[in-house]
């Protein structure tokens, strides 16, 4: 009985390092397993996405199409740069007088300088038109910004899970392969069963098999949170931000107008609306006016000229009517695609903040009622073969339920960390500063 004593007092001490709440052993052991060669600062949530925002090629992209934006407003608030023209007019080609610049009276050297005039307010609605595509260009960029720092919560989080996997399994590993050695010599003492035996090997070859998958797991979470911030794959993971502090998102009470994605159609709405303003200055054509001079022989007089030309809008109703209408029909369309995008913003908002507070809810319930009931489970079990009333099964059995809820806790922890970092990082200026 001394040898099952001690057998059953360290697979006690597995079994209880296993249980729900004591996530810090896993955490230990999975950075255990990190080389030396890792050893670096280890990376927080925050930093993750600071680093993933700074290198990311998709907002400065935005960014400079916003600074185009701006620089061609200013373009098109200036008046169309004037034409100079040279001519040589009514020069003679045949008789006594063909090619002479000078003795026909009607034969002119010419130099004029035209200038369009459009109005103050076309000019001011075209340059208006790229001031709100700057607008969207820089609102498309926080839309950006919002779905990246998304996906590196999303990344950080799914590496830390199989960080805490890996942990649990290579403990469990461990103590399996010790219950393994401890049962194959209570057999030949005389102390235990073959099928005792063969059922901590089947346990030990489930969890090697499940720690090679893990292994895989984390290998691709790591390289997927390297692509997102440039750093080491192997970098260690900093302590998790608390799960109980109350996500950004819900402190805001305008949520509906501070939406990345939802400004970003609101700033392409009032691009096209300046689009349509100049559609309508469009109905007013632009007059040009035409100073020349001419010069002719010395025996004759120089000339001067002033013209003023207008487009004849012949067919407005189908060509510059019909160009405003579309305008305004694509204005139509924004606002009810923003109108029912917000929609249903809001209501993934709404069950992200549901999913938040119900996995906490949950957590606390599973540490509170039933991770209890599963060492008693365990308890019982030990109590029960030590005391020989049962095999080995029954004790196994129950380290496996026990194994079960960890990493059932752990897969509930990264639901409720997902929704909480989706209502954490919906808006950019609440981390990055994204807004100018």
């Amino acid at each position: 009985m001394g040898l099952r004593s001690a057998l059953f007092s360290t697979f006690l001490g597995a079994l209880r390092s296993a249980l729900p709440g004591r996530a810090a052993l896993g955490m230990a052991a999975a950075f255990a397993a990190i080389s030396p060669a890792s050893a670096t600062e280890p990376l927080g949530l925050k930093a993750a996405i600071g680093m993933a925002v700074a290198r990311s090629q998709s907002a400065a992209a935005a960014s400079a199409a916003a600074q185009g934006a701006r620089d061609m407003g200013v373009v098109a608030g200036q008046r169309p740069d004037p034409v100079l023209r040279l001519s040589l007019d009514n020069l003679p080609v045949d008789g006594p007088e063909r090619f002479s610049t000078t003795r026909d009276f009607m034969t002119m050297r010419s130099v004029s300088v035209m200038q369009t005039w459009p109005s103050a307010a076309k000019r001011q609605a075209r340059s208006e038109r790229f001031e709100r595509e700057a607008d969207a260009a820089l609102s498309e960029r926080d839309r950006r910004i919002a779905l990246l720092q998304a996906e590196v919560a999303q990344a950080w989080l799914e590496r830390h899970l199989q960080e805490q996997r890996i942990g649990l399994l290579q403990a469990q590993v461990a103590e399996a392969r010790l219950l393994v050695q401890t049962t194959e010599s209570a057999v030949r003492g005389g102390k235990a069963t073959l099928d005792d035996a063969l059922g901590a090997r089947e346990l030990l070859a489930q969890l090697e098999q499940g720690l090679i998958g893990a292994t895989a797991d984390r290998a691709e979470a790591r390289l997927w949170l390297a692509r997102l911030t440039g750093g080491p794959p192997d970098q260690p993971l900093a302590d998790p931000p608390p799960l109980r502090q109350r996500p950004a998102a819900l402190g805001e009470s305008t949520l509906a107008e501070r939406l990345p994605d939802i400004a970003a159609l609101q700033a392409r709405e009032r691009a096209a609306r300046a689009e349509a303003e100049v559609a309508r200055q469009e109905l007013d054509p632009d007059w040009s006016v035409e100073f020349m001079l001419s010069q002719r022989g010395r025996q004759f007089s120089n000339m001067a000229s002033v013209a003023v030309s207008v487009p004849l809008q012949w067919d407005r109703p189908q060509r510059q009517e019909r160009e405003l209408a579309a305008r305004l029909s694509r204005v139509d369309e924004l606002q009810a695609e923003r109108e029912e995008q917000t929609r249903e913003r809001l209501l993934q908002v709404q069950r992200w903040r549901e999913q938040w507070r119900s996995g906490l809810d949950r957590l606390d319930f599973l540490d509170t009622r039933r991770a209890p009931l599963s060492a008693q489970r365990v308890d019982a079990a030990l109590a029960a073969y030590r005391g020989g009333r049962e095999g080995l099964g029954p004790v196994l059995q129950a380290r496996r339920a026990v194994l079960d809820l960890a990493l059932e806790r752990l897969l509930l922890e990264r639901q409720t960390a997902g929704a909480w970092a989706q209502l954490e990082y919906l808006l950019t200026d609440n981390h990055t500063g994204a807004k100018p």
